[in-house]
C-alpha cells in the first residue's frame, strides 16, 4: 500500500489518499471502512444515451465517484473488495443520491474521508504501507492423500491450494498401487508449489505432515527437479524446512508455527509474534489462571486496575459497525497503550486470530495476578434475570 496524502484536522476529522499495490492490500481496506464513511475512488458506471432519433443505446463510462459507504463485502478468496453507497457529488452521469457499487481497484488511488480517525485506524494505514511486511512465508501442511499450501502474510494466512488424492492401501504382497498413487499425489503437491509460491518473494517454506511423509516429498520433489532439470526448485532448496505437524489439515499450521526452530527462523515476521503472544497467554492460563484473563468485561476491570501486560485483540472487533462498541475496544487498546502494555492486534484471517475469536476475540496476560472476577458478574447477571 501506498500513502499518497494524509490531511487529518486536530478534531480527528480528515481524509487519507491510498493506492493499493497487491490483494492483501484490500484486507486492509476492508478494515479501514466503515458504514458513514465518504470513499472517493475511479469507478465503471453503465449510462443510457438517446439519441435525436429517440434511440436508446448504453455505453460503460469511467467516472470518479464520492459515495457515502452504506455496505461493504470482502471476498477473502480472490481478496476483491466492494463498496456500496449513494453518491455525495453529482456528475453528468450520476445524480445526487444514486446507489452505485465501486469495485477498488490495485493501483488506482482512492480517498478515504472520516469524520473520526481513531488510533487503531492509524496503526492500520501505517502498518499496510510498511513494505517489510509482506508474505515472505509460505507453508505446506500434508498427510497422505491430502496436502494444503498456504502463504501467511503479516495480516491473514492465504490457502492457495488443496491436494486431495485417495491412495489405497497396502496390500498383502502388492504395494505397487500405492506407490503409484503417492507418486501422482507428490507430483501434483509438487506442480501446486510451482504454481503458487513466488520464490523471488518466499524467504522459507516450511513443509510440515505427520511421520515421514514430509521427508518422502522432499526427496521426491528433488528427484524430480534433477531430472527435469528445474533450476528454480534446485537454487530455492535452501529456503525448505522440514518440521512435524499432527495432521495435513490447515489448522496445524498453528503448531507448526509454535515450533522453536521455526520461530527462531521466522522471528522478524509478524505473524510469529501473534503465535508467540497467544502461546504465552495459553500457558498462563494453564499455570497462573489468575494472570490470563479473556473476555471484555474481566479484560475492562483489568485495564483499569492497570494490571495488562500484553493485550491480545483481533481485527474483527474493530470492524463492528456500532459506533460506541467499536469506540469501546479503541479506548482499551489506548488505555494499555498508556499505561506502558503492549497491544497485539491479531488478523481474524490469521489461524491465531480464529483462535483469539473463539476466546470472545479479546485477551489479555497481567502483570500480577488479580481475584477471579466471574462471581461479581454472576450476581449482576441474576440481578438483571
Amino acid at each position: 500500500m501506498k500513502l499518497l496524502q494524509k490531511d487529518i484536522e486536530k478534531d480527528n476529522a480528515g481524509q487519507v489518499t491510498l493506492v493499493p499495490e497487491e490483494a492483501e492490500d484490500m484486507w486492509h481496506t476492508y478494515n479501514l471502512l466503515q458504514v458513514g464513511d465518504s470513499l472517493r475512488a475511479s469507478t465503471i458506471r453503465k449510462v443510457q444515451t438517446e439519441s435525436a432519433t429517440g434511440s436508446v443505446g448504453s455505453s460503460r463510462v469511467r467516472t470518479t465517484l464520492t459515495l457515502c459507504v452504506e455496505t461493504i463485502d470482502f471476498d477473502t478468496q480472490a481478496c476483491q473488495l466492494r463498496v456500496k453507497g449513494t453518491n455525495l457529488e453529482e456528475n453528468q452521469f450520476v445524480k445526487m443520491g444514486a446507489y452505485h457499487t465501486i469495485e477498488l481497484e490495485l493501483n488506482r488511488k482512492f480517498t478515504l474521508a472520516k469524520k473520526s480517525w481513531d488510533s487503531v485506524v492509524l496503526d492500520r494505514i501505517e502498518q499496510a504501507c510498511d513494505p517489510s511486511q509482506k508474505a515472505d512465508v509460505a507453508a505446506v501442511v500434508m498427510q497422505e492423500g491430502l496436502a494444503n499450501i498456504v502463504l501467511v502474510t503479516s495480516a491473514m494466512t492465504l490457502l492457495r491450494a488443496k491436494v486431495e488424492v485417495t491412495i489405497p492401501r497396502k496390500r498383502k504382497g502388492s504395494c505397487s498401487q500405492h506407490e503409484k498413487a503417492l507418486e501422482r499425489f507428490y507430483e501434483a503437491v509438487m506442480q501446486a508449489i510451482l504454481r503458487h509460491i513466488n520464490f523471488d518473494v518466499v524467504k522459507c517454506i516450511l513443509v510440515g505432515s505427520p511421520g515421514f511423509v514430509k521427508d518422502q516429498f522432499i526427496s521426491y520433489m528433488f528427484k524430480e527437479a534433477v531430472r527435469q532439470d528445474n533450476k528454480l526448485l534446485l537454487e530455492n532448496r535452501p529456503k525448505f524446512m522440514l518440521v512435524h505437524s499432527s495432521s495435513g489439515h490447515k489448522y496445524s499450521l498453528k503448531e507448526i508455527l509454535c515450533d522453536p526452530t521455526v520461530t527462531s527462523r521466522l522471528s522478524d515476521t509478524k505473524a510469529a509474534g501473534e503465535v508467540k503472544a497467544l502461546e504465552d497467554f495459553y500457558k498462563m492460563l494453564q499455570h497462573e489462571p489468575d494472570r490470563a484473563f479473556y473476555g471484555v468485561a474481566h479484560v475492562e476491570k483489568a485495564a483499569d486496575a492497570l494490571a495488562i501486560d500484553t493485550l491480545l485483540i483481533s481485527d474483527k472487533l474493530f470492524r463492528h459497525q456500532d459506533v460506541p462498541t467499536r469506540s469501546r475496544y479503541v479506548r482499551l487498546v489506548d488505555s494499555v497503550r498508556d499505561n506502558g502494555g503492549t497491544v497485539r492486534i491479531f488478523s481474524s484471517l490469521h489461524v491465531s486470530g480464529e483462535q483469539l475469536t473463539q476466546l470472545g476475540g479479546v485477551a489479555a496476560i497481567l502483570r500480577f495476578p488479580m481475584a477471579d472476577l466471574s462471581e461479581p458478574e454472576d450476581d449482576s447477571s441474576s440481578d438483571e434475570d
